[in-house]
């Protein structure tokens, strides 16, 4: 187990003799761009790569990646947008159907629960490109460029969170709640990055990359840190 993003399989542009029509080659090319992009973005975030970066690593000319993509900040964005609608549309549906199935009684450990395990689910189990994306989305997250990014794809699933958090925490205050929030969110940055520090503290006792451990935990212990602001 490591720490680093894993760089995904370099992939070949389409040529026109395999038989996909000209649409399907096309898809074909955008997404080994956003593969490429993906995985550069993940080490070295939106100043440390440029357009040629990408293009060498996808194996194509600079020219040709800027036919699909006008600019830098454009391929970003489209990175970031890819599997942004994916996470955010499972954790809506899984704490929508918590919030159903609670009877009116949420815990914050089950809706933690939701809104977690979902995620980590979705990264560990998508292989490659969904862990380069999790690495990519902490990286950028605590950028100006990201933190927008962030917003607009994740505001609604995150305000659905405190939603669920406020039906089971009704004694607290607002300010406690968006502050257990931005708490758990570091953590799961902190988790998403992989940085493999965590490794080498415990001797190996502990991988960064060890999502069903951290599953197991997480939640958890962040409700008792929900539980332990109000004194």
């Amino acid at each position: 187990m490591g720490g680093q993003p894993v760089p995904p399989t370099r992939k070949r542009k389409a040529a026109p003799s395999t038989g996909r029509t000209k649409a399907e080659a096309r898809a074909l090319m955008v997404e080994n761009i956003l593969d490429g992009a993906e995985y550069l973005f993940s080490k070295k975030g939106l100043d440390g790569v440029t357009l040629r970066d990408v293009a060498e690593r996808v194996g194509i000319h600079v020219t040709l990646l800027n036919y699909y993509f006008k600019d830098k900040i454009n391929l970003f964005e489209s990175v970031f947008a890819r599997r942004a609608g994916v996470t955010s549309g499972r954790r809506m549906v899984a704490l929508e159907q918590y919030d159903a199935e609670c009877g009116g009684e949420p815990t914050v450990e089950g809706a933690l629960h939701a809104f977690l395990d979902t995620d980590l689910d979705l990264y560990y189990q998508g292989g490659e490109g969904w862990m380069n994306y999790a690495a990519f989305c902490a990286r950028v997250s605590n950028t100006p460029e990201g933190a927008l990014l962030m917003d607009e794809h994740f505001d609604p699933v995150v305000l659905k969170l405190v939603e669920i958090l406020k039906k089971a925490l009704p004694d607290y205050s607002d300010e406690e709640i968006f502050w257990g929030y931005h708490f758990v969110s570091g953590s799961l940055m902190n988790t998403l990055a992989r940085t493999g520090r965590i490794d080498r503290l415990s001797g190996g006792a502990c991988h960064s990359d060890d999502y069903p451990a951290i599953k197991k935990r997480m939640a958890r212990f962040m409700a008792a840190g929900f539980l332990s602001l109000k004194r």
